[in-house]
């Protein structure tokens, strides 16, 4: 296997405010607060404070929701260690998508186990602890019911409302069906088919059954998966909820934040509302606003004076969800966290909360870009190799990319570029001329001149157009390669489920992946297969 660390900068494909956090840009400096080195967790760690009564409110819920859960001893050890205040947590985060979605899905997870046991080397006398929270209480069913395995899509049809967590896994046995035809019938492929199907259908609930799965695949290294739509967790966020509801707390401190961001040319990511929270129930994830002096839940019958919605919040806290803009506030309360790893988008997000965190009181943790990674199978290097191309021919864009390789191995002259050259002079020479004798005819000349420039232009494009008939089996090739690579024009990561590899190479995928993807060190890492 080889491995390719390419800079981030070198990626068109990130875009220029996902590289400037990466890269530590210094404009965006007054929006994080700690640098991103292993050095600075010593600091990190002397400011996040956690009472002995949180933790315990959270090592037990945690105890709760892996009841039934086969697991491991590392796992429960890592549960009653949070109970510890020399304890600490690393955390990334994921709506709960269908099958784990796209392979990012793993390099969050891969990343914050890496970072775990760097800290744990460079500081021995502590622990840290590697959490995925399952974004359970996430109402975008479009966004997490499909997945790409294999050049098809796989599809979650269902017709419930609400949190995606609360959904019921019958409906799933289509999308199961699809994916046991879809993985084959080797030895591999049909166990680990069953490993999912039992994590599916061993819970009522999508969320559960998210939660199991994400277990079965981690629970070797420790990981522990949260759902945090629990009550006794809920609890502790009451007075945050409180605060947003009948204050009106987020919106005016994240607009100003956005409007610094803007200065900066970083634009605002998250919409933030009066009110910042959903109200949940089953089938039921609506917004709560404000309408004189009562509060409705947006799209359903349900209207709250301010005493009664007190009521409800202490009485029922866990019909109380955080949106975009509370949910970092929430999981920064409940964990004894010192770090949130997440892409270049959610980080953008992130970058807005700091002066809300100051008002709260919360302390806000590090901010590290999760691990990028391209796998290139070996197949796919064998045609890069025979076409003459490069790994990082195929960054470029298809049409450039096109015209490289044509370029490169025509063995006719369709570049232009000279003839422009001396015709532009010519032509020149005669606009001059026709300036002395006549200044009206200036303008007309000048058409004319654009005329001819732009004749040459078509020329040359239709000398590229003949010569790529030429190759025209190569040029597909190229192309199946860069759409197989970067489908969409977008990333492999974002794009393909990690099932692929999973089959291939079973738990030894997760092994090569640790032994790589740093999350403190910059850069995409590419894979390409011996």
């Amino acid at each position: 296997m080889q491995v390719i660390n390419k800079p981030f900068q070198e990626v068109p494909q990130f875009s220029s405010k996902d590289i400037a956090y990466a890269t530590g840009a210094n404009h965006l400096k007054p929006f994080f607060k700690y640098e991103v080195t292993l050095s600075a967790f010593a600091k990190v760690m002397e400011d996040k404070k956690l009472s002995s009564a949180q933790r315990n409110v959270l090592a037990d819920a945690l105890s709760e929701q892996y009841q039934g859960l086969e697991t491991t001893a590392q796992v429960s050890a890592n549960i009653e260690a949070l109970r510890k205040d020399q304890t600490f947590t690393i955390i990334t985060a994921h709506q709960p998508a269908l099958f784990t979605g796209p392979l990012y899905y793993i390099y969050k997870i891969i990343s914050a186990i890496r970072l775990t046991q760097e800290l744990k080397a460079a500081y021995p006398n502590n622990e840290f602890v590697p959490v995925f929270i399952s974004g359970a209480e996430d109402h975008d069913f479009e966004e997490i019911n499909h997945t790409q395995l294999f050049g098809k899509q796989i599809v979650w049809k269902n017709d419930e409302q609400g949190a995606c967590g609360q959904m019921k896994t019958g409906s799933l046995s289509d999308a199961l069906a699809t994916l046991k035809e879809i993985l084959g019938s080797s030895e591999s492929a049909q166990a680990t088919f069953q490993m999912i199907e039992a994590a599916y259908t061993s819970h009522d609930r999508y969320g559960d059954a998210t939660q199991d799965l994400v277990n079965r695949l981690f629970k070797d290294y420790g990981l522990l998966v949260a759902n945090m739509n629990h009550a006794a967790l809920k609890k502790q966020f009451i007075p945050y909820v409180e605060k947003e509801i009948f204050e009106s707390f987020s919106n005016p401190l994240v607009q100003k934040t956005q409007e610094a961001l803007e200065a900066v040319d970083f634009g605002a990511q998250a919409h933030a509302r009066d009110i910042n929270l959903f109200y949940l129930r089953d089938q039921i994830r609506a917004r709560i606003e404000k309408e004189g002096d009562e509060f409705v839940i947006v799209g359903t019958s349900y209207r709250f004076s301010a005493e009664a919605l007190k009521a409800e919040l202490y009485n029922h806290p866990e019909r109380f969800s955080p949106n975009v803009v509370m949910r970092p506030i929430y999981q920064e309360i409940t964990f004894p966290n010192l770090a949130y790893i997440g892409g270049g988008g959610e980080l953008a997000y992130w970058l807005e909360r700091k002066a809300q965190f100051e008002a709260f009181g919360v302390n806000f943790p590090m901010l590290i870009r999760r691990n990028s990674a391209m796998w290139v199978d070996k197949g796919s290097r064998k045609k890069i190799e025979k076409l003459g191309l490069e790994i990082d021919d195929l960054f470029q864009d298809t049409e450039a990319l096109l015209q490289h390789f044509v370029k490169a191995n025509t063995e006719n002259e369709i570049n232009l570029k000279a003839e422009k050259e001396a015709l532009e002079a010519i032509l020149l020479g005669v606009s001059q001329k026709a300036k002395e004798v006549d200044p009206s005819l200036e303008k007309k000349v000048l058409a004319e001149n654009a005329k001819i420039l732009n004749s040459i232009a078509a020329l040359e494009s239709r000398l590229m157009r003949a010569e790529k008939q030429r190759f025209e089996t190569s040029l597909n090739q190229i192309k199946g390669l860069r759409d197989k690579f970067f489908p969409n024009n977008g990333l492999q990561e974002r794009h393909d489920n990690f099932l692929a590899h999973y089959i291939k190479y079973g738990h030894d995928w997760f092994e090569m992946l640790l032994e790589e993807l740093n999350p403190l060190q910059e850069g995409m890492v590419i894979f390409v297969e011996d």
